[in-house]
């Protein structure tokens, strides 16, 4: 790698900040990073071969960044939320069944593990939908509120199915590395959150803070590569690693300069990198030559819009917040992550989650402006005598 290719890399990066511009928001940013890393890696130009070593290693640094910083966002401290988790909970528990029985379809129609497409299924994407709730100014609704419990919810549970549903037979050993890294993250959150508080701890931030040495960050960093380290050493994900230490953080309740440090460095070179490669290693020419790819992707977007919509009306709530919560894009862009490198699955089956997961954003944004019109059309309340 030189620096030339890494350049190009984050120039065409620019393309997600671009899509997201040109649809008023309706794109995120993750979905033209991924198009970009289409362009130039297998499917057409072939410009960038995520192989390369030096490439791997941002590659897998931009993941267990992406993942610190899905785990930073969960909004853990939101009163209106936890009110809303027993309603989103009972969300998840409707649909996982309905998952598992929809995953057993794709896989009948296209082959390919069913575990892992009741995995995306099941899923939701806070990451997206959370944004698009927020600019449709839907949040305050008990319906929307039951919505973004269950997509936290549904987040966190598919994120951490992934790698034993992508590793069935060595589910044992990736749970066990998992309950080793998990108990280190417990570790670390008990120690933070012991002292945070001290005289000393609130001297060294002060000092930090005038003197610009971003210690909260630092601190942070050596706990995502070290505990990634362990991850991998004890046969367990970067995943886990990434998304415990930032839940730690969200949940200790990091300052705001730590939430601007980390989507400088996150969102402005680690995770739009990873998501460029991510993107250079599909081959969407395999939906071409492979009919079953293009069948396994529409069942798969069927099967999501499906088994939010039943849930939602289980639940008697309306339909546009099943809609809502269909929204997809770090579950599937994990499972493509890790199942491609380890062989669980081919690039026929990953071009259909990535095409699934754009439809999916399609119809959280068709959800959300259908819940704007029907809040718009509601009478406002008669003022008070």
């Amino acid at each position: 790698m030189d620096l030339g290719l890494l350049a190009l890399i984050c120039a065409a990066a620019l393309l997600g900040p671009a899509l997201s511009l040109l649809s008023r928001g309706v794109l995120p940013a993750i979905v033209g990073q991924l198009l970009a890393g289409v362009l130039l890696g297998q499917t057409l130009f072939g410009v960038v071969d995520p192989a390369r070593p030096g490439l791997t290693l941002l590659y897998d640094v931009g993941f267990a960044t992406l993942m610190f910083t899905v785990g930073m966002h969960i909004p853990l401290h939101d009163d209106r939320l936890r009110a809303a988790l027993g309603a989103g909970a009972r969300a998840t528990l409707v649909a996982i069944p309905l998952a598992l029985v929809a995953g057993e379809l794709c896989h009948l129609a296209g082959t390919g593990p069913a575990l892992v497409y009741a995995v995306v299924i099941v899923s939701s994407s806070a990451a997206v939908a959370l944004p698009v709730i927020q600019e449709n100014r839907l949040e305050g609704s008990p319906n929307v509120m039951a919505a973004m419990a269950w997509i936290t919810i549904a987040d966190v549970v598919a994120t951490l199915a992934i790698p034993l549903a992508l590793t069935p037979g060595r589910a044992l050993h990736a749970a066990g590395g998992a309950l080793i890294v998990a108990a280190c993250v417990a570790a670390l959150a008990f120690a933070a959150s012991r002292v945070r508080g001290s005289a000393l701890v609130a001297h060294i931030r002060h000092e930090s803070k005038k003197r610009g040495w971003a210690i909260d960050l630092r601190v942070a960093l050596v706990a995502l590569v070290g505990l990634s380290y362990l991850a991998l050493q004890v046969g367990a994900s970067l995943l886990v690693a990434g998304f415990g230490v930032g839940l730690v953080v969200g949940w200790i309740g990091g300052p705001k300069r730590l939430s601007h440090e980390v989507l400088g460095l996150g969102q402005g070179f680690f995770v739009p990198v990873f998501f460029v490669l991510l993107g250079a290693h599909l081959d969407l020419r395999a939906l071409g030559h492979d009919g079953r790819a293009v069948l396994l992707a529409l069942l798969l977007a069927a099967g999501t819009v499906a088994v939010h919509l039943i849930t939602s009306r289980v639940l008697r709530t309306p339909p546009a917040i099943g809609l809502l919560a269909s929204a997809q894009i770090g579950v599937p862009a994990a499972v493509i992550a890790l199942g491609l490198p380890s062989g669980a699955i081919d690039q026929g089956q990953a071009s259909a989650i990535f095409c699934a997961a754009l439809i999916s954003i399609g119809v959280c944004a068709a959800g959300a402006a259908i819940l704007r019109r029907t809040r718009a059309a509601e009478p406002a309340p008669a003022p008070a005598v």
